[in-house]
């Protein structure tokens, strides 16, 4: 016979004897006998009466996960919102495009369209995300910053750009989302309509943030009980945003090589650089200059060997790696040729345009309108030609700054757009002002507080490789003193946020580099164990073209990686972090 006991209010068992006819106890009668027949009678509906010997109907089979996955799209709950699923099966797919290794669990794939509309530009808008619900989850959320103009959805099966070659964290049991920040396409031409511009900056992100989160909760009947997010370049400064934005969004933060002031700072950079080259490079036989060949690969060389020459040995050890950066001085005029120009030497023509390059970008008075950037033997990297000089053997450069930076430079981050601008032409008394209206939007390196986010206990971690030709590693140096300042000193600062700077990584990867480094389970051991990162563990991949398989500490800044004095120069083990 099913019984049914009462309890007070602090919990504890009541007798039935003591139930007594209040107000609650006539609707609960039945419940304490005075029925006079099976006791088991409705209590408020909630129980239904049986015969005694009767036995309980079995619970109603759950769902499967594949039915879950389908359910979704017609009970998801979200306004403005439209969903497709599909449900991919254990076993049958790996990470990416990988033919070989471990295979996912079982996981549902959603995608998501949120308000969609028709821009002033007359063509269709919406905010797309992709969100992968893990069966067996682990209680996290992931958000996967984009990079560049955006306009895709990075695949959530991923890592995040900051850790490429690191084990798929959906693989791991993350749930995990991406978004294509308001826009399709990668053309900056949605500059053109001004709320793809919000969009962009940041409200894409709130929103698809606000949707992984409701259907996370719909899927599992629980909130994530810790929310991470990690991204490279765009995807830095995405996160950099949620910790001025919306602090409450995230526990931990992994901003790679943030572009904190691309719409008004490392975009001005690329086009003094750009200029800087072009004015040097020799001309072809359309009559144009050829970007590409204002540097051969031979004169790349011989800066980058000069540059370790003179700074190589400050960390203890000649391993083709500069690790003491701060004690790095150089100056390319050591290569200048005596006479006639030669595969030993670099013109004077070549030598002034390093060092108005590595000095940054300046106005007709002298004032510096970016940071410098660090001397670094990355420099002979195809990583850091792809940006600064391309490939290109015409008169038509396809350098990153030529293709990717001057697309936003014209349609997004002048205000208004103006498509039509010769990049060349850019005025560096003049033009930074119309770049300023956007900036105050989308640019992230004025925030040198984060009050919020540090109060509710976030943590923050900056990688920036040394090399990076875009996004300068002084940059993310300048800023965390800033940050450091604020906060009583850079000791004090540490509790929260620590920046990590990666010799010979070019942007975000690459480059004669230990450059693979599992920075989030780094971030998880940080915030839910109180492990903070002392170091991270770092290693260059067995394709690395300039040191395969060679493993490094990663030190938190000021300190770098110092040889210890004996030991293999190819293991970690072999160095220490020491102040510089």
């Amino acid at each position: 016979m099913t019984t049914t006991t009462m309890r007070n209010r602090s919990g504890r068992p009541r007798p039935a004897a003591a139930c007594a006819p209040t107000l609650l106890a006539l609707a609960l009668l039945a419940g304490c006998g005075g029925g006079g027949g099976n006791p088991n009678y409705a209590l408020l509906g909630l129980l239904r009466p049986t015969e005694p010997g009767t036995p309980a109907p079995a619970p109603a089979p759950a769902p499967s996960p594949e039915a879950r996955c389908a359910d979704m799209v017609g009970q998801h709950g979200l306004a403005g919102t439209t969903l497709k699923t599909r449900y991919v099966a254990a076993g049958t797919r790996r990470p990416g495009t990988a033919t070989t290794g471990d295979f996912l669990g079982g996981h549902c794939v959603v995608t998501g369209s949120i308000d969609p509309r028709t821009g002033v530009d007359g063509k269709p808008y919406a905010i797309g995300f992709e969100l992968s619900l893990p069966d067996d989850w682990n209680g996290r959320f992931l958000y996967l910053g984009g990079g560049g103009n955006d306009g895709t959805l990075r695949d959530t099966s991923l890592s995040s750009s900051i850790s490429i070659g690191t084990p798929s964290p959906l693989g791991q049991g993350y749930a995990v989302v991406s978004t294509n920040a308001g826009h399709e396409g990668t053309s900056a031409s949605f500059g053109a309509d001004p709320q793809a511009r919000i969009d962009h900056a940041y409200n894409a992100h709130d929103k698809t943030a606000q949707a992984a989160k409701a259907l996370i909760t719909w899927r599992y009947g629980k909130a994530a009980h810790h929310a991470y997010f990690s991204g490279c370049s765009g995807g830095g400064r995405q996160g950099m945003m949620f910790s001025q934005r919306f602090p409450d969004y995230f526990d931990g933060i992994t901003a790679g090589a943030p572009a904190m002031r691309v719409s008004s700072g490392a975009t001005i950079a690329a086009m003094w650089n750009n200029r800087k080259f072009t004015d040097i490079a020799p001309v072809g036989g359309d009559g144009k200059p050829v970007l590409s060949q204002a540097f051969s690969n031979t004169d790349l060389n011989l800066v980058a060997d000069a540059v370790l020459a003179a700074c190589d040995a400050g960390d203890g050890a000649v391993d083709g790696l500069v690790q003491n950066t701060r004690a790095c001085r150089f100056d390319p005029a050591v290569l200048q040729c005596a006479g006639t120009k030669n595969d030993s030497c670099i013109s004077a023509a070549q030598v002034h345009a390093l060092k108005d390059v590595f000095g940054g970008p300046k106005d007709s008075a002298g004032k510096a309108l970016y940071v410098t950037q660090p001397w670094d033997p990355g420099i002979r990297d195809a990583g850091w030609r792809a940006w600064t000089l391309g490939t290109s053997t015409t008169g038509t450069p396809n350098s990153r700054y030529n293709v990717l930076m001057v697309d936003a430079l014209v349609n997004e981050f002048f205000t208004p757009p103006d498509p039509a601008f010769n990049p060349l032409a850019f005025n560096f008394d003049t033009d930074p002002a119309r770049m300023q209206a956007f900036s105050a939007v989308y640019d992230t390196y004025r925030d040198d507080q984060l009050t919020a986010f540090k109060a509710r206990g976030g943590k923050l971690m900056f990688i920036h490789g040394m090399a990076d030709p875009i996004f300068s590693a002084d940059e993310v140096v300048e800023y965390y003193e800033r940050l450091a300042a604020n906060h009583g000193g850079i000791a004090a600062t540490q509790g929260f946020a620590r920046t990590f700077l990666v010799p010979g990584m070019a942007h975000c990867s690459g480059g004669p580099a230990t450059d693979t480094t599992d920075s989030l389970q780094a971030m998880v051991d940080w915030v839910e164990k109180g492990i903070a990162p002392d170091t991270l563990a770092a290693r260059a991949s067995a394709t690395n073209a300039y040191f395969p398989n060679r493993t490094r500490p990663l030190c938190p800044y000021p300190k770098f990686a110092k040889y210890k004095g004996s030991g293999s120069i190819e293991e970690a083990a072999s160095f220490s972090c020491e102040a510089s």
